[in-house]
């Protein structure tokens, strides 16, 4: 790379970093440190889910320096995004969407700590389908990121080389930096502002792994009065085996079918009681706010 070559990255990574910052505001989490949200539109910013308690006083720093007191709109932690009103928004200002990503395309991650905006570049180092999050989030693709970037950067955009917003920046396990693309983030955004969550499936039972000799399954530790799997006849000790005749080997299988398109649907789900196997109609129910 000719000393022009590096000069002219630089300067593109700079430009970056500095149309972000325009757009960019942090706030103390409940844990007290700085997490970062962006503005996607409309006076309305987003932000990592983890990182935004419903209910304590949340409040913006903006670019300006200036301290503003900022609005839940809505939240859903399935996909980790937190949508936000402050009382001063940017002014009118957002990011296009990014392009295709693809394997090893250089990015940029914004952020902010206060009155001072934050820039890392990095890789895309892992590129794949659609993923559903431990919560039963359905997330577009699989972004994975190669770079070094700290708490501060959290719920901060990800840009791609001409500036177009990739995702938001979230840590997975073992601080992975992932990415929540652009369409799960659009999607979502749409109906937190329309219902201010987003629906999700609900047994109203609580489940525990059970791996003992053939038997795999998610055991009934705890149960909802008011939840559908009561209603049912379901009891304490139950060890759920399937989902309208598919194995489900744990509770995470369970979650996964839980998803919004799951509220009001019949399934049949196969138990053991005492070694007993059965078979139970449920309709899955609306989990409750919060």
């Amino acid at each position: 790379m000719t000393s022009f070559d590096l000069a002219a990255f630089s300067n593109a990574v700079a430009d970056i970093a500095g149309q972000a910052a325009s757009v960019t505001a942090s706030f103390l989490t409940h844990h007290g440190r700085t997490a970062t949200a962006f503005h996607w539109g409309e006076g309305l910013y987003v932000a990592a889910e983890e990182a935004v308690e419903p209910d304590e006083e949340l409040q913006f720093t903006l670019p300006s320096g200036e301290t503003v007191k900022t609005e839940l709109i809505g939240r859903d932690p399935s996909t980790g995004i937190a949508l936000l009103k402050p009382s001063t928004a940017a002014a009118g200002t957002s990011f296009k969407k990014a392009g295709p990503v693809r394997l090893g395309d250089v990015v940029v991650a914004a952020g902010r700590d206060g009155a001072s905006p934050l820039a890392v570049f990095g890789t895309v180092a892992e590129v794949g389908p659609m993923w559903r999050s431990r919560r039963g989030g359905t997330i577009d693709h699989r972004i994975n990121l190669a770079v070094m970037a700290g708490g501060r950067f959290e719920g901060g955009p990800v840009l791609d080389a001409s500036g177009g917003l990739v995702g938001m920046l979230l840590f997975g396990p073992r601080r992975r930096a992932l990415v929540i693309p652009y369409e799960t983030i659009e999607r979502t955004v749409a109906t937190l502002r329309e219902k201010g969550h987003v629906l999700r499936g609900y047994l109203g039972a609580s489940l525990h792994p059970i791996h003992h000799g053939q038997v795999q399954g998610a055991m009934v530790m705890g149960l909802d009065d008011d939840g559908p799997a009561k209603a049912v006849g379901i009891a304490l000790g139950d060890i759920v085996t399937a989902w309208n005749g598919e194995p489900v080997r744990g509770p995470r299988e369970l979650i996964l079918r839980l998803g919004p398109d799951s509220a009001g649907t019949a399934v049949t789900l196969k138990i053991l009681r005492g070694g007993e196997a059965r078979d139970v109609a449920i309709t899955i129910g609306e989990k409750p706010l919060n």
